[in-house]
């Protein structure tokens, strides 16, 4: 994998788990705003509005980089817009970085012939 895939990756990685909270909390502040007088929604939402945006950029980018199969590319795509899937999509993100971290280290050793 070179720099510029695992970069990417690490990129789509990073944005993931964040815009997973700030889904979570908009639904929050749309429950209140429902139930109080408290209306945070306009900020939470510009604020995931944001997040979404860097992640579907960064999620078309890493796709472009490591060729993923239109299964994985589709899932990872899904993970976006359920609640919880971003902490889903950075955790396997994360393993298929030190997966590629450990067949790296296997072909430069002469151990595989990956």
């Amino acid at each position: 994998m070179d720099i510029k895939t695992a970069t990417a990756l690490r990129r789509l990685r990073l944005v993931s788990a964040p815009e997973a909270v700030s889904f979570i909390l908009l639904l929050v502040c749309s429950v209140l705003k429902r139930t109080t007088d408290f209306n945070a929604v306009p900020v939470m939402g510009s604020i995931h509005g944001v997040l979404f945006i860097l992640y579907v950029i960064f999620w078309a980018d890493a796709w472009n980089r490591t060729k993923w199969p239109l299964k994985t590319a589709a899932l990872y795509f899904v993970l976006s817009v359920l609640p919880t899937g971003g902490f889903f999509a950075e955790r396997r993100l994360k393993r298929e970085a030190e997966d590629a971290v450990i067949a790296s280290r296997a072909r430069r050793e002469g151990v595989v012939n990956a």
